[in-house]
């Protein structure tokens, strides 16, 4: 089965997929695969389905990504994001992050940092943190793990830490950000 592949930004999670699933159905354009940030049609898309996606994709808040360049930024930051939220297999856990991406997208970690640097104005290891950290205040939102449970499933090497990562970020204690709760949660394509 051929598949044409078109990035999208600002797909973060599984109900962006259906998001786009229930979009792409509507306008009558075959595909094969939707995963976070891929569509995968089943036919190279037209002029005219394109601009229809498009708009239709940017009412929801994502975007279609035409340069190489803005889709090599989004494929980082979709793995810097499954990263960071432990969304990997053991294998991959394994690797720090500088040898993960460049196993992934076969490409230098200094010409992916820098590229990233370059274009977000951040560095890869603070987004990488930020992801961390937001994957932490969802966990303690939901409250069914300990600080220290949530440090191990997040692959910190101490609760110490993460909280002095927490902290430095958010500006407030892991045990302070659980009280105030969801105000201080930031959507992920935000992040």
């Amino acid at each position: 089965m051929t598949s044409h592949p078109v990035l999208v930004k600002n797909m973060v999670c599984h109900r962006c997929v259906l998001s786009v699933e229930d979009i792409l159905t509507k306008e009558a354009i075959p595909f094969n695969a939707v995963l976070i940030g891929e569509i995968h049609l089943a036919n190279p898309i037209t002029v005219e389905e394109k601009e229809r996606l498009s708009a239709k994709l940017k009412a929801v808040g994502f975007e279609l990504i035409d340069t190489h360049l803005t889709g090599l930024i989004e494929k980082i930051k979709l793995l810097v994001t499954r990263k960071a939220r432990n969304e990997v297999d053991k294998k991959e856990a394994k690797l720090n992050l500088s040898a993960y991406l460049s196993d992934k997208l076969n490409y230098e970690y200094t010409h992916l940092s820098s590229l990233f640097s370059s274009v977000e104005g951040r560095t890869i290891e603070k987004y990488f943190i930020e992801q961390r950290v937001e994957k932490a205040k969802e966990l303690l939102i939901y409250g069914q793990m300990t600080l220290s449970e949530i440090a191990f499933e997040l692959d910190y090497s101490s609760t110490a830490h993460l909280s002095t990562q927490f902290k430095k970020l958010t500006g407030l204690t892991p045990s302070y950000f659980k009280e105030v709760g969801i105000a201080k949660r930031k959507a992920l394509d935000k992040v």
